[in-house]
């Protein structure tokens, strides 16, 4: 008996073993899961912040060089990215440019608490105006082929174009300056600021209606359409049935 007791005693310690090996197995398994999931988010969170960001069109301010459902590779690296939780700023490979279709935060004054995208027009310290919808820079026409106009709408006043009398250039009455949508200014870009302008521009909400916009309020250049359906649509299931096929792919100028 005594035999027998050993012997069930020495099974008894050599199933513990084993069941302490299986459970520092399963630690160790959830551990470097754990582990990998960590990594996969800092990473996502550091491409996401620092180098691209996506961005889906949902109105036609941008029309016809961005369409509703179009899906857009931003390059955050090309002018910079901001520091989450700071002012502080890394600085980019290039600055931007006229005519770049950048995305940014909105100004305090627009109601749309969203980022937007529009074309950078004015840059720091150019006198900018349109004349009869044609964009003037430093007294120059601006070539612009991307620009779309709707013919039939007649041009407005607004008085959220108020805020321009504060940058009129030199020789501008501003008491008698009365802006409309298709014939303003001239306006002087102060420094670190951009003008910027959706390509249909008689149905953009953009610089004339709610002003500049910050060079720290920036957020990156639109490169590519990486997807783009029919958001319109009135079939079942447009992301599937209404892909815009041919427009995957280009690039975004």
């Amino acid at each position: 008996m005594a035999r027998s007791g050993r012997a069930q005693e020495r099974r008894a310690r050599r199933a513990a073993k084993k069941d302490g090996s299986r459970t520092q197995e399963s630690s160790s398994t959830w551990a470097e899961w754990a582990r990998s999931i960590v990594v996969i988010v800092v990473a996502f969170l550091v491409l996401r912040t620092f180098i691209v960001q996506t961005f889906v069109i949902t109105s036609g301010s941008m029309e016809n060089t961005l369409l509703v459902g179009d899906f857009l590779v931003v390059n955050r690296v090309a002018i910079g990215s901001e520091i989450p939780f700071t002012h502080l700023r890394i600085p980019g490979y290039s600055s931007p440019g006229r005519g770049d279709v950048l995305v940014f935060r909105p100004p305090p004054s627009d109601p749309v608490n969203m980022d937007l995208v529009k074309r950078a027009i004015g840059m720091p310290g150019d006198t900018i105006e349109m004349r009869d919808k044609t964009v003037y820079i430093d007294g120059k026409p601006l070539d612009e082929p991307y620009v779309w106009y709707d013919r039939d709408i007649p041009d407005l006043t607004d008085p959220r174009m108020e805020w321009q009398r504060a940058y009129l250039a030199p020789g501008v009455d501003p008491t008698s300056y009365a802006p409309t949508r298709d014939n303003w200014g001239p306006l002087v870009v102060p420094p670190d600021r951009y003008f910027m302008m959706g390509d249909n521009r008689d149905n953009s909400l953009d610089s004339r209606y709610w002003g500049f916009v910050d060079g720290a309020s920036l957020q990156g250049r639109a490169e590519l359409l990486y997807f783009s359906y029919n958001e319109g649509s009135y079939r079942p299931f447009p992301w599937i049935r209404e892909i815009r096929w041919s427009r995957i792919g280009d690039r975004i100028r």
